[in-house]
């Protein structure tokens, strides 16, 4: 199997001044045991992320710090605190997981919007939050 061309290899992450663990992730995408992990999840619809986030000042990628959560909502990406998400579990998807402390942790989540419809959740419909107009 291999990555689609618009992955780099580790030589030419290096140059983008990746931090360790993400030169580490990216270099991984080409081993072949995680690429095997990749078509398992593929079965179930999933697939692999590097979960990461950028310095405010200057942009750089750096490693989603454990208690950070990326969240999109209204087409736009932040970076919020878990504690804060954990508690509006009602507003947000999950999207993303990462393996920590023994089990899985929310890494990225989408913001829902407020949805009418029956009251059995199973049913609700599901929609992302948009931009609002001006």
């Amino acid at each position: 199997m291999t990555i689609a061309s618009v992955s780099r290899t580790s030589t030419s992450t290096s140059k983008y001044g990746l931090p360790p663990a993400l030169r580490t992730a990216q270099a991984a995408m080409q081993l072949p045991e995680v690429q095997d992990m990749l078509r398992k999840l593929s079965a179930f619809e999933l697939g692999i992320f590097m979960p990461h986030q950028h310095d405010e000042a200057t942009g750089e990628f750096r490693p989603l710090s454990a208690d950070v959560t990326q969240v999109e909502s209204g087409l736009t990406v932040s970076f919020e605190r878990l504690n804060e998400i954990a508690n509006r579990t009602a507003s947000f998807l999950p999207v993303g997981w990462l393996w920590r402390a023994g089990g899985p942790t929310v890494a990225a989540a989408c913001e829902m919007a407020d949805a009418e419809g029956p009251e059995d959740e199973s049913e609700q419909p599901v929609k992302h939050k948009m931009p609002e107009d001006d």
